[in-house]
């Protein structure tokens, strides 16, 4: 995409190398002038440090033209080295997070090459990931096309055939978009080791990322391009600035005393006169669950757009998402709800608006989130947010203030991920086999694997080679044999099914529900279809279902008469903590608000919650960046204390946890916990230690690490984590038929290996997963090390403060039948307004 010239962007800190002629992109801004476009000063930057050969990072704003700018930057390299971009094997590999972006990715590059024939005569693009058939695969082998659009995980495989040498000996330019959706993950780490293997292949190869939302610019540069190279790469930051409506929904009346989720559906008739007044909205959720019921409410509250409604999720059909995805494009599609399914990928144009359900958690979500909307030229993106209860009003309001200051969190690339160490080297041995010392060099080129010691290297090798000292006696992990010096696939056996495991994405164990006359509908998790029972009703894919049996496999349905107490399907991955600089933005307006004269300078979301806010500041006190507030409150069923760190829910899982272990160690008891983002409780029948000192104790610093692994029976947890690692790691084969029996597999191997193998690094490496996963530890670390700098005010409250009420909620949630727990929570709520007086 171009628009009229904006101001000059902000160059990168980098010298800039010598540039192109600017006659020389003469055939794009032809292509740009035809559609009554002009190149941003971003793109035609990027085209200049393609064609000098200099490798970097580039950070726009998302709908400017990314895509535009890497491809022809691409097409210009090609044609600098060739004279005339005239096609002849593989030039470009485009990688992308997602497959099922690839063909929206294909078609954008498509666009402009049939005028481009002067500088790409012949080019042609193709995508190579999980979804290509067979034959499909097997004709691009035969003649691949110029550019080459994949995932990491199909770039691997082509990295561990035995031709991977003939087949990138062409390759010029690898461009790797949404480069900050994968910096922090272990498919990040993949395609690390996938670029320095290129780069051995083809020195001189130039690398892109391209990013949307991101802080740390510098750590993406040196994960893309290596630590050594990162002083000599461009980093292109685009100044143009995104024009963004984002307002909120605020229901009326307010409540004083939320809880979570249930605000939501009160909302549904704002939510479908917002939806009711644009062309085409998409509708975003933080769960697949939440998207099942939302896409079920609409449709319920409108049958009129029922043609024209669709439900996008990971679990939804392939072929149902394709539809929801064309209706978008073309915009016959009045309103999609989804998941973070779409997220990323291609600009779909019409989108007028985007709505959020629920707090966005994050800014640089609401950031990327709000940028699907508004990309013809010259429009304006729109967001609604859509609260579930009073507090995330106050979190919507937060993350509005941080867009405009411009600020998003940073994502930490990931290190010292042995398993996907072990796996690409097995990879490499598959395809020609390596010398260990040249192999070590390249990995170390890496940031991922910048600080690898000589020891762990030859653990890897050893495991890679005999499965460690503990597994020698099984040939199946021996993967890897030396001759003359060179390390090779120890057969073809192996090579192939190595091939098959390849990939670091992790999840659980899904079956296929498919109508009993025939038709595919998705996948739903094992763990959730095997507690049903034949005849059982549930919500999947926007549709009522009766289950009417399930083989192990499959689950068979027909089509429920009755729409009413459906089961929604719960998908593991839907824990979603408020970020750290979005609690702190929320603590900052807290603050400003109930200042002198706040009140005439607060969003108008902060201004609706001022009453909450009186109650709290009245029963309690208002917390604060620089005080820990604890509240004390004795009920019915016990004695409850609440705890207030801002430090997200994953967070404050791991320190309820630490904190009641901690207590029973010198004093034996009973505690429930429950946690939400805000804060934890701890409840029991006897009264939890209420002064500072003690308090200060227990959330010390000291000993961290050893109590949170004491408590939180660290073995099993990481046992089960395992099984992921053993794949990765080649351990356990992928695509295994049963969930039990892979965990199965992997908790018998995790035994073994504690028992005669406890210095192996992949038992390492699941406990440090499993603290950061589970409980977000290196967080947690800093949360503990900023209380020991706080005050800690500890107030005893005569009732459950607003700010209390929705973990206490959680609490009754988790050990009340569903009716039981919304009456109570219902009667409670009730009884705390009429204390509490009229607003």
């Amino acid at each position: 995409m171009g628009a009229p010239a904006p101001s000059q962007p902000k160059r990168g800190r980098r010298p800039t190398p010598p540039q192109a002629s600017d006659g020389s992109f003469e055939p794009f801004h032809r292509w740009f002038a035809d559609r009554g476009w002009k190149p941003f000063a971003f793109q035609t930057e990027v085209w200049e440090a393609l064609a000098a050969g200099s490798s970097g990072v580039l950070h726009a704003p998302t709908g400017t033209g990314k895509t535009l700018a890497a491809s022809l930057g691409a097409i210009a390299r090609s044609a600098a080295l060739a004279g005339d971009g005239a096609a002849g094997g593989l030039r470009v590999v485009w990688i992308t997070p997602l497959r099922a972006l690839a063909a929206d990715t294909v078609r954008a590059i498509e666009e402009p090459l049939p005028t481009l024939q002067s500088v790409a005569a012949g080019w042609s693009v193709a995508a190579r990931t999980g979804d290509t058939s067979t034959g499909d695969r097997r004709r691009l082998r035969e003649n691949w096309p110029a550019i080459l659009v994949t995932t990491p995980e199909s770039l691997s495989i082509l990295l561990s055939l035995d031709d991977a040498h003939e087949i990138f000996s062409s390759l010029e330019t690898v461009i790797v978009d949404e480069w900050h959706e994968l910096l922090s993950t272990k498919r990040g780490v993949q395609t690390e080791l996938a670029l320095e293997r290129l780069r051995s292949l083809r020195p001189g190869l130039v690398s892109w990322g391209l990013s949307a939302t991101l802080a740390n610019l510098d750590d993406a540069v040196a994960a893309l391009v290596g630590p050594s190279r990162a002083a000599a790469a461009r980093l292109v930051s685009a100044a143009i600035p995104r024009k963004l409506e984002i307002e909120t929904l605020i229901p009326e009346p307010m409540e004083r005393f939320p809880w979570a989720g249930h605000m939501g559906m009160r909302l549904l008739p704002q939510v479908v006169a917002a939806i009711d007044r644009a062309a085409t909205t998409l509708v975003f959720t933080n769960t697949r669950s939440q998207a099942e019921r939302w896409f079920d409410a609409l449709r319920s509250a409108r049958p009129d757009w029922s043609g024209a409604m669709a439900l996008h999720h990971g679990s939804v059909d392939r072929e149902l998402r394709s539809r929801a995805e064309d209706g978008l494009r073309s915009g016959t599609m009045k309103c999609v709800v989804a998941t973070s399914s779409l997220d990323l990928g291609v600009d779909f144009g019409p989108i007028e608006q985007v709505l959020q359900i629920g707090s966005p958690k994050g800014i640089s979500r609401l950031l990327q989130r709000a940028g699907r909307s508004g990309h013809a030229p010259g429009a304006v993106g729109r967001l609604v947010c859509v609260p579930t209860h009073a507090l995330e009003l106050i979190e919507c309001a937060a993350a509005r203030g941080a867009v405009a200051e411009g600020v998003v969190e940073a994502r930490v690339p990931l290190t010292a991920a042995v398993d996907c160490l072990a796996q690409h080297i097995v990879t490499v041995a598959c395809s020609g086999g390596f010398r260990e010392e040249e192999l070590l060099a390249e990995v170390r080129r890496t940031r991922a694997f910048a600080d690898l010691d000589d020891a762990s290297w030859r653990w890897a090798i050893d495991f890679a080679a005999r499965g460690g000292p503990a597994l020698a006696a099984y040939p199946d992990y021996a993967k890897i044999v030396e001759r003359f010096g060179r390390w090779y696939i120890a057969s073809k056996a192996l090579a192939r099914r190595h091939r098959m495991s390849i990939g670091t994405i992790a999840g659980d164990a899904t079956v296929e529900v498919k109508w009993l006359r025939g038709g595919r509908l998705g996948t739903v998790e094992e763990s959730f279809i095997s507690r049903l029972n034949a005849g059982d009703r549930f919500l999947f894919a926007g549709r009522p279902l009766v289950l009417f049996r399930f083989d192990g496999l499959t689950a068979w349905v027909k089509r429920s008469r009755a729409t009413i107490a459906l089961q929604v399907p719960r998908w593991n991955g839907g824990r979603m903590p408020l970020s750290t600089l979005l609690s702190s933005a929320v603590l900052d307006l807290v603050r400003d608000a109930t200042a002198p004269g706040g009140i005439t300078t607060a969003p108008r979301e902060v201004a609706a919650v001022l009453p909450l806010l009186e109650i709290q500041s009245r029963w309690s006190r208002l917390p604060d960046h620089d005080t820990l507030l604890v509240e004390t409150w004795q009920g019915r069923d016990g004695h409850h204390v609440f705890v207030f760190p801002f430090a997200g829910r994953l967070v404050h899982e791991g320190l309820a946890a630490l904190v009641a272990w901690r207590i029973a160690r010198s004093t034996p008891s009973t505690l429930t916990l429950a946690c939400n983002d805000w804060g934890f409780e701890l409840s029991g029948p006897d009264a939890v230690v209420a002064d500072e000192r003690a308090w200060r104790q227990l959330l010390s610093p000291v000993n961290l690490l050893d109590d949170l692994l004491a408590c939180l029976n660290s073995t099993e947890m990481a046992r089960r984590h395992f099984r992921e690692i053993a794949r990765v790691a080649g351990l356990v084969a992928g695509g295994s038929r049963s969930d039990r029996q892979t965990q199965a597999s992997a908790g018998l191997i995790f035994d073994v290996l504690a028992e005669h193998d406890a210095g192996n690094m992949l038992l390492a490496q699941a406990r440090r997963e499993v603290l950061e996963q589970q409980f977000e530890f290196r967080r947690l670390h800093d949360a503990v090390e900023a209380i020991a700098g706080k005050h800690i005010r500890v107030v005893s409250t005569p009732r459950i403060s607003p700010l209390a009420f929705p973990i206490w909620a959680e609490f009754v949630q988790s050990r009340l039948s569903t009716k039981d727990w919304l009456a109570r929570i219902t009667d409670m709520a009730r009884d705390l307004e009429q204390a509490a007086g009229k607003p």
